[in-house]
């Protein structure tokens, strides 16, 4: 009995200890999805990936386009047609739709990984601006507050960021 008594005073200082050593950590919390959206960077970085993309996204419309116009020739004249003409008509639409399929696909997949590419080049900069702030404030961690439920607003580093960022 006086061993469980002798154990269970053991952990509960353990636990004040651990209690206490864990007050004394500062921790931040930041918006990144916030600084983010709020970065005129972005604005820039859209319209350069605009003027970069602009070229294959005009060929895909001109592609695009004719497909449509043969389509609507073939609706058109189809019935009149010999049926040999419709035939080798269908399968040129169905050809150029699969070439304009496999081209649209890549058009996308490159834009999407220049878009993370750009994007991640921002948030490399978000984060290289909360560690210079934690360092600077004495933050032992700062936390997404998108990972918190609750917290006071006296912890929230976002204008700080945004300010060191821009």
């Amino acid at each position: 009995m006086k061993m469980w008594i002798y154990i269970v005073s053991l952990l509960g200082s353990l636990l004040l200890v651990s209690v206490h050593t864990e007050a004394a950590y500062k921790i931040g919390i930041v918006k990144v999805s916030s600084i983010f959206q709020q970065l005129p960077q972005r604005t820039v970085i859209a319209k350069k990936l605009e003027t970069e993309f602009n070229d294959r996204a005009m060929d895909l419309q001109r592609q695009e386009r004719e497909i449509q116009s043969k389509i609507q020739k073939l609706q058109r004249d189809g019935s009149t047609m010999k049926a040999s003409d419709r035939t080798k008509m269908e399968k040129d639409i169905m050809a150029q739709r699969d070439i304009f399929f496999q081209h649209a696909q890549v058009f996308e997949q490159d834009n999407r990984r220049r878009q993370a590419e750009e994007n991640n080049k921002l948030l490399s900069r978000i984060q290289d601006a909360v560690s210079i702030i934690a360092k600077d404030k004495g933050y032992d961690l700062v936390i997404d507050a998108n990972a918190v439920a609750y917290t006071n607003s006296s912890y929230d580093i976002t204008a700080q960021v945004l300010k060191q960022v821009k």
